[in-house]
């Protein structure tokens, strides 16, 4: 079997966890602990394990496919941003609302809120909603796309200058003379 073929099957399941523990943490002793070493000895085990071909394999797969374990895509990214940026937030609020109104809105709606604040009051519990930014996931949806949309655009409206403008009217006898006598302008033509 090659290295690059290493995989869960070549581990025990603690070897495996422990694999999975070090690449979302990047921190050996604590991925060590939630793999169920013991934590008496999760350094040590940690350093042991690091030190294997087959265990630097399985990590170095799993940080290379991350998007794929994870079921993570741009697909998915977009559409998260697409709940953001197109959410309807007629029933949103930057502010209080009751527990009850908060409960009421939809997943989507729900999904566009990035912070949540809740206060016991003598009416009942009150929701304090804080929203992402719109702006910013349509930025993020536009680089996505590969849509380039500048921010700064200047529209500068120059006057066309002629490039006889600055000529006497001496000069522009000459070069019309000049051009007259490369096009033989006014005389018959011979034949050849």
């Amino acid at each position: 079997m090659k290295k690059e073929d290493i995989d869960e099957r070549t581990l025990t399941p603690k070897e495996e966890r422990f694999c999975y523990e070090y690449v979302m943490y990047l921190n050996a002793t604590k991925a060590a602990i939630n793999a169920q070493y013991k934590e008496k000895t999760a350094k040590q085990m940690a350093s042991r394990l690091l030190k294997r071909d087959d265990i630097q394999e399985r990590i170095k797969y799993l940080k290379n496919n991350l998007a794929e374990i994870s079921g993570i895509s741009a697909l998915r990214i977009l559409k998260e941003h697409e709940k953001i940026a197109f959410s309807d937030t007629k029933k949103l609020c930057n502010g209080w609302m009751t527990l009850e109104k908060f409960e009421s809105l939809t997943p989507e709606q729900k999904a566009t809120i990035q912070e949540i604040t809740i206060r016991e009051t003598k009416y009942g519990k009150e929701v304090k909603i804080k929203t992402y930014n719109k702006q910013k996931s349509l930025d993020c949806i536009n680089a996505m796309l590969g849509y380039k949309i500048t921010n700064n655009i200047r529209i500068v409206e120059k006057e066309a200058k002629s490039p006889f403008a600055d000529m006497t009217d001496e000069e522009l006898d000459a070069q019309i003379a000049e051009l007259e006598k490369n096009l033989n302008f006014g005389k018959p033509n011979k034949p050849s």
